[in-house]
C-alpha cells in the first residue's frame, strides 16, 4: 500500500514537478509522465481539501 503524503509534500512535489517541464530538458514521453504526476498530485491536494472543508462544515454547523 503506498504511503499517503501529506498535503505540504504534494505541493512541494508539484514544485518540483513544474520546475522541470520549465527547465525544459525532459523528453516529450518524460514531460508527460511528469505531467501524469502533477495531476496525481492535484488529485491528491483537492480531496484532502475537500475532508476539510467538510469537517469545517460540521464543526461549523454543530456551533450554531
Amino acid at each position: 500500500m503506498a504511503k499517503k503524503i501529506t498535503l505540504e509534500e504534494s505541493f512541494e512535489a508539484l514544485d518540483e514537478i513544474i520546475e522541470s517541464l520549465q527547465g525544459g530538458g525532459l523528453t516529450l514521453e518524460e514531460s508527460f509522465k511528469r505531467y501524469e504526476e502533477g495531476m496525481k498530485l492535484i488529485k491528491n491536494c483537492n480531496d484532502s481539501i475537500d475532508k476539510v472543508e467538510k469537517k469545517l462544515i460540521v464543526i461549523s454547523g454543530d456551533e450554531q
